[in-house]
């Protein structure tokens, strides 16, 4: 019988992770054949811990983005597919299994499998759910193919496969204050972030960020405020602005950022709705300005009448505390 199975390279980009990184490495025996460590910089124990499982362990002076850290990374490898994993990541014994049995069985067709990322909300800066399908595991080198009887083109759009495969995330602290740091930095050097990591950094400042994250953040959101064109993606920017101007107290700053996200919702009925971070924001300023009953009604709104864009915890959580709080 024909061995078809396939061979996976590990790639992991790390730093200081000598207190996780024994865990995510050991949780991965026997689904790799290649394991590619590339380090960033570490002042801790973490080549010493890498040194008994791989001598392919590369040098990366860190350039601010982790994207250059992992482009580098996959350029090791040589494997026919490559599995891009974190250190505080572990696969626990079932799911190994699964992945074991994957490598096996995967059709040479597929381009990228997906798996579980769980776990998120553990030391949460960025996400409001707790399990998202991720693409992990990639085949090293694409073939292009022709498709259509007629009319014919070269299939463009990978062939993607869903496994039920969970991959615990499993940080043992929070990571906000780097990620924050590197928008900043790719601001700086590139006077602009894509569209992705716009909507990023405004989710991970109201998820996780606090009066300083905000307050560094102001001038490029201002900027924006007066540049952006998508309505969706304003919406966002003026919320971070709100609260920004909520935390510091600046009256003026706050009602004009409220009202031009009031006007601009007016203007743009049905395609946008209130978010509940605005309603939480106005529940906000009014409770630390005295007036409890509008503050109730807002929070009301925030948990009852609206979803949330960015933090969900603006939808649920934080007004229902409040509310309790004031005894409704």
């Amino acid at each position: 019988m024909t061995d078809n199975r396939i061979t996976i390279s590990v790639c992991t980009i790390v730093k200081n992770e000598g207190n996780v990184l024994k865990r995510c490495l050991d949780s991965l025996a026997g689904i790799y054949d290649e394991l590619i460590l590339v380090d960033t910089g570490s002042t801790d124990n973490t080549r010493e811990i890498a040194k008994k499982y791989t001598d392919k362990i590369y040098d990366f002076t860190w350039t601010g983005s982790f994207s250059d850290a992992r482009n580098f990374a996959f350029s090791k490898a040589t494997g026919d597919y490559i599995y891009s994993a974190d250190a505080d990541e572990i696969i626990d014994e079932e799911n190994r299994q699964k992945f074991l049995y994957l490598k096996q069985a995967l059709l040479p067709e597929i381009e990228i499998v997906e798996m579980h990322y769980t776990g998120q909300l553990t030391y949460n800066t960025t996400y409001n759910y707790n399990d998202e399908l991720r693409p992990k595991l990639y085949k090293r080198l694409r073939e292009f193919t022709w498709i259509d009887p007629v009319h014919e083109a070269v299939r463009l759009d990978p062939v993607v496969y869903e496994s039920d495969i969970k991959i615990i995330h499993a940080p043992t602290g929070n990571h906000s204050k780097r990620d924050f740091g590197a928008y900043l930095n790719a601001i700086e050097k590139d006077g602009q972030l894509s569209d992705h990591l716009k909507d990023m950094y405004a989710r991970e400042l109201f998820i996780s960020g606090d009066r300083e994250d905000f307050k560094k953040a102001e001038p490029y959101f201002k900027e924006m405020s007066e540049n952006e064109t998508d309505e969706d993606r304003l919406v966002k920017v003026l919320l971070v602005l709100i609260r920004n101007s909520r935390l510091e107290a600046n009256a003026p700053e706050f009602i004009k950022y409220s009202s031009r996200l009031f006007a601009l919702i007016s203007d743009n009925k049905p395609t946008l709705e209130i978010p509940s971070e605005l309603c939480f924001e106005m529940g906000e300023y009014f409770l630390n300005n005295g007036d409890k009953e509008e503050a109730k009604m807002w929070y009301i709104n925030a948990s009852e009448e609206t979803e949330s864009v960015l933090a969900l915890n603006c939808h649920d959580t934080l007004p229902k505390e409040r509310l309790s709080c004031l005894n409704l």
